[in-house]
């Protein structure tokens, strides 16, 4: 009798399975995508739309604030609790709390924030939004490595970053577009279409993937009390226990670090804002962002699969560390040089292309710790994931007084070649790179011995 489960099925793999989609997990695949739609289409106009009056008349340091800085910092803290949540409770139910969080908090900031014109209360209902986008996606995460079959679970990754990349910003942004430009809506009307967005996708992630893994803790049954929320604290001291989880946690930082950190410095280097006025126009220097994001959805697919052949901490060290310490400074210093924004669009795509060599770390952190630790070890990569949108900026901020643009694209290579060394640590046996290393090395080892 052939098995159904996504982690063990035994019979003929079907068009999903091929493509590296549990076919038990689709549904959540699409719950993702959907979801991060609705949540991305504010990404290109919140800010600005807080300081009109219709928006509450903020200043626009508030605004900025608001949109930036809390939410960020919200989603940082969510992000680490995704992971340990889904250990405890099991990651359908921190979905669950995730899209609840998402729509009542949205409708607070709809109909009752934005009314008042109330800074602190406007503020206050934004940020706090923003811890439930992580529950919601990366609790997902969580679950699809779970129940995933180890052969499948660079694919896996893959197809959860083009899910989520795809929606945040690639779709929602063209969403909003849509919505004021071809609709006719305005701003407020355009929020309103995207509670309706995220709300589709919350229902979708919450009642149509039954895969069993999702329903139930990921802490395994050696661990006492696995749904005690005790255990958030507990899961913290595996950052010292195993070094490897410390390791793909700061690897994971410095992933998407200097991508937050050039879209926050090209205005000031590329664009209008520039010092000598730039060479690029502001809408320019926008298309930058969604031509390096477009080509780094695709990658990820590429890269999920590929890593799964090639191995998933050597497509991580090699295109990912190496490629994008390489490619940094190429799309920095060819754009200067050349003041062009064919050449500018040319290496956006090459570093979003060498980005994605970072998908597989998503399979290779929970797939080298024990049943017991793989919701910890979730908890750091999502923390890395939630920690890159606030490191980016702020070393911006602190080195373009500094050093400039060119000096801060160099201490961004320098710190992909840092953890470059640092993923040489990350070995684990169930990495399809270091088992076909060890079948190619066995019959050495026999001749040695004999």
């Amino acid at each position: 009798m052939s098995q159904t489960s996504a982690a063990g099925s035994t019979g003929p793999a079907g068009f999903l399975d091929r493509i590296g989609i549990p076919r038990q997990l689709f549904w959540g695949f699409v719950a993702v995508l959907i979801f991060m739609i609705g949540d991305g289409v504010e990404t290109t106009f919140l800010s600005d739309y807080l300081q009109r009056p219709e928006g509450g008349a903020l200043p626009g340091a508030v605004a900025s604030f608001a949109t930036v800085t809390l939410y960020g910092v919200a989603a940082m803290i969510a992000a680490w609790f995704s992971g340990t949540l889904s250990a405890i409770w099991g990651p359908r139910r921190v979905m669950w709390l995730g899209g609840a969080w998402w729509v009542g908090f949205e409708c607070l900031f709809l109909f009752a924030a934005l009314p008042s014109h109330n800074a602190v209360f406007i503020v206050a209902t934004y940020g706090i939004r923003g811890l439930a986008y992580p529950l919601f996606a990366f609790s997902f995460l969580a679950w699809a490595q779970v129940a995933s079959p180890t052969k499948m679970r660079g694919s896996v990754a893959g197809w959860f970053w083009f899910a989520f990349t795809g929606g945040l910003p690639t779709l929602g942004a063209a969403l909003a577009a849509l919505s004021m430009g071809v609709f006719g809506l305005n701003d407020y009307q355009t929020l309103v279409l995207s509670l309706a967005v995220v709300t589709i996708g919350v229902l979708l992630g919450s009642f149509a993937v039954r895969e069993e893994h999702g329903l139930k803790p990921i802490a395994d049954e050696t661990v006492e009390n696995p749904r005690s929320l005790k255990r958030l604290a507990e899961g913290v001291d595996i950052l010292w226990r195993d070094r490897r989880v410390l390791a793909g946690g700061l690897i994971r930082i410095v992933n998407t670090a200097p991508q937050y950190g050039f879209f926050a410095m090209f205005p000031f280097t590329f664009g209008p804002a520039a010092p000598d006025g730039g060479f690029l126009s502001a809408a320019q220097v926008a298309s930058l962002a969604s031509i390096a994001y477009g080509a780094n959805i695709a990658a990820n697919l590429f890269f999920g699969v590929f890593g799964d052949r090639f191995g998933w901490r050597r497509t991580v060290t090699w295109f990912g560390c190496v490629g994008c310490a390489i490619a940094t400074p190429l799309w920095y210093f060819s754009s200067m040089a050349s003041q062009s924004f064919a050449v500018a669009a040319t290496f956006g795509v090459v570093y979003g292309l060498v980005l994605a060599g970072f998908v597989p770390l998503s399979a290779l952190m929970p797939s080298m710790v024990a049943a017991k630790d793989k919701g910890s070890a979730l908890a750091v990569l999502n923390f890395g994931a939630g920690g890159a949108a606030f490191v980016g900026p702020v070393v911006v901020t602190v080195l373009y007084p500094l050093v400039g643009g060119g000096g801060a694209t160099i201490v961004f290579c320098l710190m992909y070649l840092a953890v470059g060394l640092l993923s040489l640590r990350m070995k684990d046996d169930s990495d399809p790179g270091e088992q076909r290393a060890s079948r190619a090395g066995a019959p050495e080892a026999a001749g040695a011995s004999a």
